[in-house]
């Protein structure tokens, strides 16, 4: 009875270890709070984005990786290219910006 309780705990112990593990962040991939967090700021981002009316455009791609924001696409002046970083920047949870807009 012991033994069976023994192996039936450990059994418990090393699953839960691995829906830990599971969920955990690496350099390279974002745990699952981290997934949640980053779709916010994106679309967070997004509407700012969209709610300037200097920027009102459909082409600016949005990406949020660890708080960190790319983006990427086409705008029509430099201008605009600066304002959008600007407002990405703005916005809450927001750590970094990469500007790989382009003007078209």
């Amino acid at each position: 009875m012991v033994k069976r309780y023994r192996i039936l705990s450990f059994l418990v112990c090393i699953t839960l270890i691995t829906a830990f593990m599971g969920c955990a962040s690496t350099p390279t991939r974002e745990g699952t709070g981290e997934y949640i967090d980053d779709s916010a700021i994106t679309t967070k981002v997004k509407a700012a984005i969209l709610n300037d009316p200097s920027l009102k455009v459909f082409q600016i791609n949005v990406e949020t990786f660890k708080g960190a924001v790319q983006l990427s696409g086409f705008v029509d002046s430099a201008e605009s290219v600066k304002k959008a970083g600007e407002v990405a920047r703005g916005v809450a949870g927001v750590k970094s910006v990469k500007n790989n807009l382009i003007v078209k």
